[in-house]
């Protein structure tokens, strides 16, 4: 049974003097194991309070407000209110397009979090029209949006028959690379290093495919869970360390040939799964 999803946002997108209503649904979700703290004498859940030092009492939700330190121990106090009438003066209901741009023109690392664009009641013309024309220009549009009280810049772009927004950083959050000391290096290379490392590149490249790859760690933790609620011991396969190479085309050519030998291994399985599947026919 598929689990319907909620849009997390409902709003407007406006591109000139055209709106269009949409909803926002979130594209990923996280399958992260969450752990609870626990007592260790007793196993039971850790309680955690509010507690004001000062008063020295426990503080209820209802008397906490939300406060800016703008010097060490002086605070301004900002209510819901300021924050809702904030949100309302810059659009808090609307996604505002900037700019059309192309999608190669934006580096990687502005992109945070992606959500799924659909039409809202009344506006599935308008998203095929803003879809199609986007499809057909081959652009993204730059867009500025508000959500959960956070202003972000934002990518629009189209992926098969659906509008996908990626929330983007704006430029000074981003740290510029070069702070980084270990980047301050001089080293020469040979020409067959070069090449040996391009060949190796080759001989592990392959088309993308993103179901090929699941999170290991996660299963192992989930089959220590389910072994422990059983009862049983849990035996951890040990990995062989890797080989110790000093010199760098030797490591090289060790990993081209395991590349090599990893591919002849997986035309092997095709070729035996492809008899096994015609005598079940034949049968």
């Amino acid at each position: 049974m598929v689990r319907k999803i909620r849009p997390i946002w409902k709003g407007a997108l406006s591109f000139g003097l055209v709106y269009m209503p949409v909803k926002l649904y979130a594209a990923a979700e996280q399958k992260d194991i969450r752990f609870n703290y626990l007592h260790a004498k007793c196993k039971n859940p850790v309680r955690y309070k509010r507690y004001c030092p000062y008063c020295r009492s426990e503080v209820s939700m209802e008397e906490i407000v939300k406060g800016y330190e703008y010097e060490k121990g002086k605070y301004v106090i900002i209510k819901e209110e300021d924050l809702e009438k904030l949100s309302e003066n810059e659009g808090g209901k609307s996604i505002e397009i900037l700019d059309f741009v192309n999608l190669a023109e934006i580096d990687p690392v502005y992109y945070e979090k992606a959500y799924y664009l659909a039409p809202g009641e009344g506006g599935a013309k308008v998203y095929e029209l803003f879809k199609r024309a986007i499809a057909e220009t081959g652009k993204v549009a730059v867009a500025r949006v508000l959500i959960r009280s956070r202003e972000a810049l934002a990518a629009i772009r189209v992926s098969g028959n659906i509008l996908i927004m990626s929330t983007m950083h704006y430029p000074d959050e981003i740290r510029q690379a070069g702070v980084l000391p270990e980047l301050n290096y001089t080293v020469n290379l040979h020409e067959n290093e070069v090449k040996m490392a391009v060949s190796l590149i080759n001989s592990l490249s392959a088309e993308f495919q993103p179901e090929k790859y699941t999170d290991a760690y996660r299963k192992s933790l989930i089959e220590e869970i389910q072994a422990r609620i059983a009862g049983e011991a849990v035996e951890v396969p040990v990995k062989p360390e890797a080989g110790k190479f000093v010199d760098l085309m030797e490591a090289l050519r060790a990993s081209i040939e395991l590349a090599r030998e990893e591919r002849e291994k997986q035309g092997k399985t095709l070729k035996e799964a492809k008899p096994e599947k015609a005598k079940r026919k034949t049968s």
